[in-house]
């Protein structure tokens, strides 16, 4: 199994950028495709983007289009969120997560992350 330990988080204004990394540790890293989610407050977790184990696919929720860029460094086991533009409904607590297969559903990743909090103020 794959140990995940997220990093970066802070408190932001409006319009700025975090960048947020996910270190691995255990299993190969380079095996595993990799996801970025996000839960705020009363809300339930959600997926906010993807990056295939070779880096070659990737796919964004909506909400994310544009402004977030995910990425990965296998050599270094870690992975990246790039998070440019922020807005205050993107304060969440942000999880990354990993599978064996290409899946963007919570329920179907292998590995999790404790999790870092984004605030982003307005």
């Amino acid at each position: 199994q794959v140990q995940l330990v997220e990093s970066g988080g802070g408190l932001v204004q409006t319009g700025g950028s975090l960048r947020l990394s996910c270190a691995a540790s255990g299993r190969t890293f380079r095996g595993y495709m990799m996801g970025w989610f996000r839960q705020a407050p009363g809300k339930e977790r959600e997926f906010v983007a993807a990056i295939s184990a070779s880096s070659v696919t990737t796919s964004y929720a909506d909400s994310a289009k544009g402004r977030f860029t995910i990425s990965r460094d296998n050599a270094k086991n870690t992975g990246y969120l790039q998070m440019n533009s922020l807005k205050p409904e993107d304060t969440a607590v942000y999880y990354c997560a990993v599978s064996m297969i290409w899946t963007s559903r919570p329920a179907a990743m292998d590995s999790w992350g404790k999790g870092t909090l984004v605030t982003v103020s307005s």
